[in-house]
């Protein structure tokens, strides 16, 4: 995987494994929550764009490394929760997360889109979730999540017959949030991307933590309360509202 910070505020992070359709292996499983924890503590980024190279999101997770780790119990074990830690640690990065998804997303692949914020696909993208074919029990925390995100009878659906599904369809389900005509994905997931970059990261955060703790069953407004108290002291609010005054774009500082 690389990763890259543009001066739009921007970072995009990249499968990039084009020759195995970006199929995913344990080092770069292992490698995720590294590259998200700099990219998190890193005051340019406001904004996390996930995709893959060479016009696939990501066929999944690596078969032929996944037969050879299933000899070993313990493997298989530290392998799940390898494969969850780096799903949590995309989850739970600070700032809105957008999947760009081009040609196959599917299961590890699809698991890491999920974990995303928002999910904009190529109107010729697939998308499924496939460990019934394989005999692989799919993990606890990948599972709720996409029940969360599309309700139990779809994640039954999407996983009990680990069908891939057309981009348009998985926008019926709630997997998807947006299907960009053929060929126009990179440029309109990266203006989207820059459009909520110029938006209060005040606000962002405030959001993505109440809209998760809401999802999760938790308390909300133990989730706003840290960003309450912070609001008293931000400038966020006086130059959203001088520039909304000013006929002009705002300029937001990033978070402190």
């Amino acid at each position: 995987m690389r990763a890259a910070v543009g001066v739009d505020g921007v970072a995009v992070l990249t499968i990039d494994r084009p020759e195995k359709r970006n199929a995913v292996t344990l080092a770069m499983w292992r490698a995720l929550p590294g590259l998200l924890g700099g990219l998190a503590h890193d005051p340019r980024v406001r904004v996390l764009m996930l995709t893959g190279s060479g016009g696939t999101f990501s066929a999944g997770a690596d078969i032929a490394e996944l037969l050879h780790v299933y000899g070993d119990p313990e493997r298989a074990d530290a392998y799940h929760a390898t494969n969850v830690a780096a799903e949590e640690a995309l989850a739970a990065f600070p700032r809105p997360t957008i999947a760009a998804i081009a040609g196959a997303c599917v299961g590890g692949g699809c698991q890491l889109a999920v974990a995303c914020d928002l999910r904009l696909a190529d109107s010729g993208a697939r998308l499924g979730i496939t460990p019934a074919k394989l005999g692989v029990v799919y993990p606890a925390v990948p599972a709720a999540r996409l029940v969360r995100l599309v309700g139990p009878a779809r994640a039954k659906y999407l996983l009990f017959s680990a069908d891939l599904v057309s981009a348009d369809r998985a926008a019926q389900f709630g997997l998807v949030d947006e299907v960009v005509a053929d060929g126009g994905l990179a440029e309109r997931a990266l203006a989207f991307a820059r459009t909520i970059a110029g938006r209060s990261p005040q606000t962002l955060g405030a959001v993505k933590d109440v809209v998760n703790a809401v999802a999760a069953g938790a308390d909300p407004q133990a989730a706003i309360e840290p960003w309450e108290r912070r609001s008293r002291y931000s400038p966020d609010v006086r130059e959203g509202l001088a520039a909304f005054v000013e006929r002009r774009q705002p300029v937001f500082p990033p978070l402190g």
